[in-house]
């Protein structure tokens, strides 16, 4: 079977962001969040399914399709939660993309893998904010 989903799990600002952008973009999205409320900060843009419940159950991954996901984003506000379920994507369920949303750059000693690849808000932040600054004749 072919993998054609895209899993998003948290449902923050970014988690958010990143369905909508991929939804509007004609990917398969599932957002997956533990509260129903957060499901509110979706843009309009979002034809995706929302799915309650709690990533880190197995068996629920298992109902949500994951075996089908070609690409699965992790962006939960706990860095061991994220890196917890990037390992269950990789070694469980064999998925061939995994982005996690890491806040401490020093945890991505612990991720061993070439499929598993972080993003950091605070550098990415932080190189948004050189190129602004050189762009507006710093140094």
């Amino acid at each position: 079977m072919k993998k054609n989903k895209s899993i998003v799990i948290g449902c923050g600002r970014l988690g958010s962001r990143i369905a909508t952008l991929l939804s509007t973009k004609g990917r398969n999205v599932i957002m997956i969040d533990k509260s129903q409320d957060s499901f509110r900060k979706l843009g309009d843009g979002f034809n995706g399914y929302t799915i309650e419940g709690d990533a880190t159950d197995i068996e629920f991954l298992e109902k949500q399709y994951i075996n089908d996901a070609n690409t699965v984003i992790i962006t939960t506000n706990d860095d061991d939660v994220n890196i917890f379920l990037a390992d269950v994507c990789q070694y469980i369920f064999d998925v061939p993309n995994i982005y996690v949303r890491l806040s401490d750059n020093n945890k991505e000693k612990i991720i061993d893998s070439n499929r598993i690849k972080a993003i950091y808000p605070f550098i990415l932040s932080i190189n948004e904010f050189g190129n602004l600054f050189k762009d507006n004749g710093g140094e």
